[in-house]
Formats: C-alpha cells, sequence, structure tokens
C-alpha cells in the first residue's frame, strides 16, 4: 500500500505570499512523513486553484523536497501550446532529480477554457493530439508533427527528461472505458468516485492490464482520493472538517454560480455529512479514519491511498497535526494490506 496527496490549492483566508509559504510546508510535511507523490489539480480565475501554472509551483516544491515524487494531476493540454509543456516537463524532471510524475486530460471546466479563448467543443480534440506530440516530444531527438491544430518539422529536441523513456504518466478515470484506455497505454490510475462505482473501473482495469502484458511493467498504482481530516476525537475532527469543508465546496463552484451553468461534471455534495456518507471522504479520530481506509480500499480494489489532506479554511497547525496523526496511526495499520 503506499500513500499519495492531491490538492486543489484552493483558497483560504491568507495573503497569497502567505499561502504558497504555508502550502510549501506542507509539501515538506509530505516528503518528511514519506508520502509517494504529491498530485496538484489546474484551475484557472477561480479560487478553487491557486495553482493555475503546476510547473511554476512544483519548481518550488522540488527545492523543498528531496524524496517526495510530484506532478499535475492534470495538465489541461487545450491550454498548453504542446512544445513549451513539452520543454517544462524535462526541466522540472532534471531539476529535481526523476521525481516528476505527470497527468493530462481536457480540462475539467469548459466556463474556464472558454476564458481562455479555447472553444470547449475542440477540448478533446485537441487533448488527442496534444498528448500524442508531448509524448514523441518527450521520446524523441526531434520532433516532425503535422495535426489539426500543430504542424512541425524537424524541431530539435534540446531538453529531455531524466527518467527514461518518460516520467510516469497518470491519468483520471470516471467510466470502464476510461479505465481501459488506461490500462492500454500503461497508466497509473486515481478515482474519486465512490468505492462500489470505482471497483468496476479497476476491475476492469487489471484486466485489460493483465491482458496486454508487457516485459519488464511494473505493477499500476490505482488510487482512491478522499478528503481526510484526523484530530484526536471524532468529535474534534468533524467539527474542524465541518468549518472547512463548505469554503472549499463554494470554491469549487465558484465559477459555475457567477456565469451560471450545470456546474462540475464531477460534483461533490455541499455538506459534510453527505460527503462522509458516500465514502469520498472522512473526518474522524485515527481509529475511525484507519476502519474507514481499510473498507473503502477493500471495496473499492485500489492501492494507493491519495488523501486531500489541505482544503478550505484549514490552518497550517490543523493540517500538520492531521498529517502527524496519520503517519503514525493510520499508515502503518494500511501498509499491511496487499
Amino acid at each position: 500500500m503506499q500513500f499519495g496527496v492531491f490538492d486543489h490549492l484552493d483558497r483560504n483566508n491568507l495573503s497569497l505570499q502567505e499561502y504558497y509559504e504555508a502550502r510549501l510546508k506542507v509539501a515538506e510535511a509530505y516528503d518528511e512523513a514519506g508520502f509517494y507523490a504529491y498530485h496538484v489539480a489546474e484551475h484557472h480565475s477561480t479560487p478553487l486553484g491557486m495553482a493555475p501554472s503546476p510547473s511554476v509551483f512544483l519548481s518550488a516544491v522540488a527545492q523543498r523536497t528531496r524524496r517526495l515524487r510530484f506532478g499535475p494531476l492534470v495538465y489541461a493540454l487545450p491550454l498548453y501550446h504542446p512544445m513549451r509543456l513539452i520543454e517544462e516537463i524535462c526541466m522540472l524532471d532534471q531539476m529535481s532529480g526523476g521525481r516528476l510524475d505527470i497527468g493530462f486530460g481536457r480540462g475539467a471546466s469548459q466556463i474556464e477554457s472558454a476564458m481562455y479563448g479555447n472553444d470547449p467543443a475542440k477540448a478533446e480534440l485537441m487533448y488527442v493530439e496534444g498528448l500524442e506530440l508531448i509524448m514523441r516530444g518527450l521520446t524523441q531527438k526531434s520532433l516532425d508533427f503535422h495535426g489539426q491544430f500543430y504542424s512541425f518539422d524537424d524541431v530539435p529536441m534540446e531538453l529531455e527528461p531524466l527518467q527514461k523513456p518518460h516520467p510516469p504518466v497518470w491519468y483520471g478515470v470516471h467510466s470502464t472505458v476510461s479505465a481501459e484506455r488506461a490500462a492500454r497505454q500503461r497508466l497509473n490510475i486515481v478515482s474519486l468516485d465512490p468505492a462500489d462505482k470505482t471497483r468496476t473501473f479497476t476491475d476492469r482495469f487489471r484486466q485489460v492490464w493483465h491482458d496486454t502484458k508487457r516485459i519488464g511493467t511494473s505493477k499500476p498504482m490505482i488510487g482512491l482520493g478522499r478528503f481526510i481530516v484526523i484530530a484526536a476525537t471524532d468529535e474534534e475532527a468533524i467539527h474542524v472538517a465541518r468549518r472547512a469543508y463548505p469554503k472549499w465546496h463554494r470554491s469549487f463552484n465558484y465559477l459555475f454560480n457567477l456565469r451560471g451553468g450545470k456546474g462540475p461534471v464531477h460534483q461533490r455534495p455541499a455538506d459534510l455529512e453527505t460527503l462522509i456518507k458516500i465514502g469520498q471522504g472522512i473526518a474522524g479520530s485515527p481509529n475511525t479514519v484507519t476502519e474507514f481506509l481499510k473498507t473503502q480500499m477493500t471495496e473499492s480494489g485500489a492501492n494507493y491511498v491519495v488523501g486531500q489532506f489541505a482544503f478550505g479554511d484549514l490552518s497550517l497547525s490543523e493540517i500538520l497535526r492531521s498529517l502527524e496523526l496519520f503517519t503514525r496511526h493510520v499508515m502503518p495499520e494500511l501498509q499491511s494490506i496487499d
């Protein structure tokens, strides 16, 4: 069992300068605690995401940590020129000593895409073309490509990633179709959905992975993302989480409330109690959190706990205390699960 972190980097009440320094201190704590990787989201023009340029923020993470892997989950490809992103990926991988993990997507918010001047209807096509181009650029000495959106002839690739053939790639799954695609491409995956629904993805993912087995490929990482708040007692943890979670939820829906629309595709409950009831988060004592995660990991078929420990208006001290209890009490109990 491995342990990782997902972070929207949603805004709290600190100034931006204080905010970034606090998040970097939390990243140092993840490194010290022995987490495998720190995955960050990309969002624009919304308090949901204070790292609209993940590469910039992660370059600081690279300098403040020593063992922790890190990366975007995901780069919103339609918002990037692929050549620029290839160069950023290579720089981050080299500067971190080969600790970069990468993830790509079309972008979760059509509103954000439209504010960038992009046509949301073309996002999927831009994602597919951009991904093919980027993977070529990370593995070849020169780049030739002719597509609908991009065209290059014999462009030298002076930069290269430290990890060969390229850094590990991650993908967020919400269906058996996306799980099949990820398995065929040998990608690690993360699900944020309830455990029973996630199980349909992980079973299909493992089946396709096995059926397309290749020599030398390692065991895939199958992540399950959950909000996690730990305190000495259930009552204390729930009190803190009940205060912090609604602020995160308001940020999650900020652009949709501002501009209108149906809201996020993968919506979350507005209240903490419902979130816990459907299994997408937990607040409690170390024992409560341990038993919750044991059940969740068994039911989902996942092997990688991805905790969202920092969100809403949780203070730095509250986050660090939660991490300390998780590291000392929860991780040892879960590490024995196969």
